[in-house]
């Protein structure tokens, strides 16, 4: 298993939060987490999500999972 600190995820909650005129601490009450928490997520520090919060992000910022989050292609695989 990779370690913790390698993955190429990115979040999208900062283009999603400009995109509906939402600051992070609107989302983080509307969601039911704290700020810090949130804001390690959105920083891409996590090492995991609960289905029960991104339900909650998803319903809070009318979206799909694959909108707040991404993963590019590894460039260097071959």
């Amino acid at each position: 298993m990779p370690p913790a600190d390698d993955h190429r995820v990115e979040v999208h909650i900062d283009r999603l939060l400009a995109e509906r005129g939402m600051t992070l601490t609107d989302l983080a009450v509307k969601v039911g987490i704290t700020l810090a928490n949130l804001s390690v997520l959105k920083n891409g520090h996590a090492r995991a999500i609960r289905f029960s919060t991104l339900t909650a992000l998803c319903e809070a910022l009318d979206c799909q999972p694959g909108d707040l989050f991404t993963v590019p292609p590894d460039r260097q695989r071959k």
